[in-house]
């Protein structure tokens, strides 16, 4: 069974599910198509399959023309169908994984998915994990639950864990660029999940298990969530030392060895760094050890938001202005610029604090028209407002949360009457620089 499903994956004649049709979910879609092979999509949000089907994309990064056209030829079907999980050759779990309340990993739709692929589990797939995850989780949770259907891995079905690494909004860096990382729980899952991203990117990367693999994914965004927590307490130091960190980065990084620039900011986000080192605390916490460099950033990292308002609230001071009663416009609610992703975006966090605080508040995003419904917030009902020079100088103060390259900081600048800026976005405007803040 394995030679076989290893031909049709050369030949191409291979079916490739993707369950979870968002951020990397979709972007694998074209990958593999682009490959020529044919993709199917589940997605138990049938809005999302509706709008495939009428070829209309719903990720900014991802043109409506690009679904049309793998529509019009028949190279990518939708469905939230998920009886139909037995047809593809290989199915690629894109779930997520966020934490609970108790910043504890929740895995339930992970299981969930492996309950439906276990219904229709047939020999002879390859199934593959990519959502990230603590190491353990493939063979420890996914496995029992496909071989609760009777068939065996290694023998009747194959299975891998290969993390997804995508930077959305990153023009240099597509689905097909990046190279992948895949361990499989024996030989054959190994070799044939290898051979199918071999189809699709420019390298694969195998490793000998899938423990390597989900920790590889892991120790790269624990890497960045403590270098961000380290310039972030950097940041903090050095404005009481009236010193600009962004000038003292943009110096140390002309080193052509030994560092590694990073950057400040109102808090991170995004759907790995603000949650993925936390699965890797959990596991040490169960192994009865505390991982104290993770721990510690986080920590740095959550303040953030709440050092933003301190610092917003500071310069209203100065103008004889409360935060309370005080109209703040806040600009950007993608968790990075020029993305429409507001996945545990520190702007949610910011509205939050500053509602607390009485301000009268409202937004614009040029990506994000209207603001969504978030796990974790009670978010208004409210849509971006345009950017206009009459808005921009009835407000007390503009928060530049996210620094989108279609905002003209110059035109900001000029009409508005105060900036915080936490992502030194203003850092080459000339005129007006008195009325900046950074935060």
């Amino acid at each position: 069974m394995a030679d076989d499903l290893s031909q049709r994956i050369e030949d191409r004649s291979a079916i490739v599910g993707v369950i979870g049709l968002g951020y990397v979910g979709l972007p694998l879609i074209q990958a593999f198509a682009a490959a020529g092979l044919r993709t199917m999509g589940f997605d138990v949000d049938q809005a999302k399959v509706d709008r495939l089907l009428a070829g209309e994309s719903y990720i900014g990064h991802i043109p409506s023309s690009a679904i049309a056209e793998l529509i019009l030829t028949e190279r990518f079907l939708p469905t939230a169908d998920m009886q139909r999980l037995g047809e593809p050759d290989v199915l690629l779990i894109c779930v997520p994984t966020p934490l609970n309340d108790s910043r504890d990993p929740d895995l339930s739709y992970v299981e969930a998915t492996a309950r439906q692929i276990a219904g229709s589990l047939r020999a002879g797939q390859l199934v593959v994990l990519e959502s990230t995850t603590y190491p353990g989780t493939t063979r420890d949770v996914v496995l029992p639950i496909l071989q609760s259907s009777g068939l065996k891995v290694g023998r009747d079905f194959y299975l891998a864990y290969s993390p997804e690494r995508e930077d959305p909004g990153n023009p240099d860096f597509s689905a097909q660029g990046i190279p992948k990382v895949v361990g499989g729980l024996d030989t054959a899952s190994s070799d044939l999940a290898a051979a199918l991203y071999n189809t699709a990117v420019v390298a694969v990367v195998p490793v000998s298990s899938p423990e390597i693999a989900e920790a590889c994914k892991i120790i790269e965004n624990t890497y960045r969530s403590v270098n961000i927590a380290m310039v972030n307490e950097l940041k903090m130091l050095f404005d009481r030392l009236g010193i600009d960190l962004w000038e003292v980065i943009a110096a140390a990084k002309t080193k052509p060895f030994g560092f590694q620039a990073f950057y400040p900011g109102p808090g991170l986000g995004g759907h790995c760094i603000p949650i993925d080192p936390f699965y890797l605390s959990w596991l040490a916490r169960k192994s009865g050890m505390a991982t104290r460099f993770i721990e510690l950033a986080g920590e740095i990292n959550r303040t953030m938001p709440a050092y933003v308002v301190q610092r917003l609230s500071e310069a209203l001071n100065k103008q004889g202005k409360p935060i309370r009663g005080s109209t703040i416009l806040l600009l950007g609610v993608a968790y990075k610029k020029d993305v429409d992703d507001p996945r545990e975006s520190p702007s949610f966090e910011l509205m939050k604090l500053l509602d607390e605080r009485g301000a009268v508040l409202s937004y614009n995003d040029p990506h994000i028209p209207r603001l969504p419904a978030m796990r974790h917030y009670q978010v208004p009902d409210m849509t971006s407002r345009p950017l206009t020079a009459e808005l921009l100088a009835d407000q007390d103060c503009v928060l530049i949360a996210t620094d989108h390259s279609d905002y003209d900081y110059d035109f900001i600048v000029q009409h508005a009457r105060l900036i915080v800026d936490t992502r030194n976005a203003c850092a080459a405007v000339g005129a007006g620089r008195e009325k900046i803040v950074k935060a």
